[in-house]
């Protein structure tokens, strides 16, 4: 598979999920959901990367000496940011669906 693919995948996956939000909640999020697709395509190539080199390069005569490699560093920051955007996501997905169910007590 190709970063684009993993791209498009990812931002098809969110665009289905934000479907039933209210439209001017998912215009709000629509960067939102751009840039969690931008980080799960940039971490696919990163992972691919790290599947070769591994995280951590260990001195070959000296195993105490140790240092992350760039890309892992990379990696754990756009995971983090990924998360943050999932969290952000998710908390407008949970709210949409509790101003669903207001209007549903409404009839109670």
């Amino acid at each position: 598979m190709h970063k684009k693919a993993v791209f498009d995948r990812e931002l098809e996956k969110l665009a289905e999920i934000f479907s039933t939000v209210d439209e001017s909640k998912r215009k709000l999020v629509e960067g939102l959901i751009e840039d969690a697709a931008f980080l799960k395509a940039e971490n696919f190539v990163l992972r691919k990367t790290l599947a070769e080199t591994g995280m951590v390069k260990v001195h070959p005569e000296n195993s105490s000496l140790q240092k992350p490699v760039e890309a892992a560093k990379q990696y754990l920051k756009n995971v983090n940011s990924y998360a943050v955007i999932i969290k952000t996501l998710n908390g407008i997905l949970n709210k949409n669906m509790l101003d669903d169910d207001d209007d549903l007590s409404e009839f109670e």
